[in-house]
């Protein structure tokens, strides 16, 4: 049997798995998997007979939300996870769902060596300005400020860059069922689309990304809306499901003649147009575009009408090279080239777990 870090990533109704070598070099998966929830059952059986010959030593998480302490992966111990409890209400719907993976692996297996890596940790390296909210003073002392998410996936795509963009001013775009963007000079984060929360920026698959506040008011006032009605409304009823009243599936979206999938399809377009503006403002013009995530990757008409439209930024689409998937999808000489470079979380997730584990 080989060791393994197996690398953990719960969500609301399941866990998404995945085992990496424990030894130097890659830190490729070399099995995905998927079970339902985070209980004793489904836990125990991957610590006990974890899949592929494998013998788990080290497990690593995905969590959302690290907070203003956090600015790198951390081991766990009973202080980490009083920390992060603390953070649940500025994420909710997000951050118990690790943190009880956690717990049940600690009561599962004391000794187990456990990482948490955060989505947020990544741009905790923007410029102050970046990450404040023109709210009171006192809200900013207690955590109310723009962390950013995806972190672990341009953290990636960091690494992962072509020579020619290493130092450059780069803006990934991740799309996908949530979507944002990043804007990163030298392979750090400069700017994002989202804030305090995984609502702000880009319209997604069922949130609706920037919002004016004033909707909010309204809808408390006018509907008589609850904090729980207004939950469920950002977070699962709006975006691209909410405009076309079709899916929230871009795919579905594409091949459907529904004019309200049109739309949705249009507004998703229009604001990433938006949204890339003020990314190049943040960093004075860009160099790079890249497209990762599920869309960014799999939707070369998304592509291609996201580079047309930036073609005031120097981005000149190659539509061959895009239909193709790339990895390079501009023209040569293009000012700004584009990509498409595929994203992967949990090896990031192995790497950081491998290294801090052991060393």
């Amino acid at each position: 049997m080989r060791d393994a870090i197996l690398v953990l990533n719960a969500g609301s109704s399941n866990l998404k798995f995945s085992l990496h070598p424990a030894g130097a070099g890659s830190a490729e998966a070399f099995h995905h998997g998927q079970t339902d929830g985070t209980g004793a059952g489904p836990l125990g059986e991957l610590l006990r007979a974890p899949p592929a010959q494998a013998r788990v030593v080290a497990v690593g998480h995905r969590v959302v939300h690290g907070g203003s302490r956090y600015d790198r992966p951390v081991r766990i111990d009973a202080a980490v996870v009083a920390e992060l409890e603390r953070l649940v209400p500025l994420a909710p719907l997000h951050q118990p769902q690790p943190l009880a993976a956690i717990r049940t692996v600690g009561e599962l297996a004391p000794d187990m060596p456990q990482v948490a890596c955060f989505d947020t940790a990544f741009h905790r390296a923007q410029p102050a300005l970046a990450q404040r909210f023109a709210l009171p003073r006192a809200l900013a002392d207690e955590g109310v400020h723009r962390y950013g998410f995806h972190g672990l996936s341009y953290e990636y795509i960091a690494s992962a860059l072509p020579s020619e963009l290493a130092g450059a001013r780069v803006v990934v775009a991740h799309l996908g069922n949530g979507a944002s963007l990043c804007a990163m000079r030298a392979g750090r984060s400069v700017a994002t689309t989202m804030g305090l929360t995984t609502l702000d920026g880009l319209v997604m698959g069922t949130r609706p990304g920037a919002l004016d506040p004033g909707v909010l008011l309204y809808l408390m006032r006018q509907h008589g809306m609850e904090v729980e009605d207004l939950e469920r409304l950002l977070y699962q009823e709006s975006g691209l499901l909410g405009v076309s009243g079709v899916s929230s599936d871009m795919r579905e979206l594409l091949a459907s003649d529904d004019p309200r999938a049109r739309e949705a399809v249009d507004l998703f377009v229009y604001r990433i147009g938006r949204e890339l503006g003020s990314m190049a403002a943040a960093l004075g013009g860009i160099e790079g575009l890249v497209f990762t995530g599920g869309i960014g990757e799999n939707a070369p008409v998304i592509r291609e009408r996201v580079c047309r439209g930036a073609a005031w930024l120097g981005v000149a689409l190659d539509a061959a090279a895009n239909a193709a998937g790339g990895p390079r999808i501009s023209t040569p000489g293009a000012a700004a080239s584009a990509w498409v470079l595929p994203t992967d979380e949990n090896r990031m997730i192995a790497s950081h777990t491998r290294n801090l584990v052991f060393g």
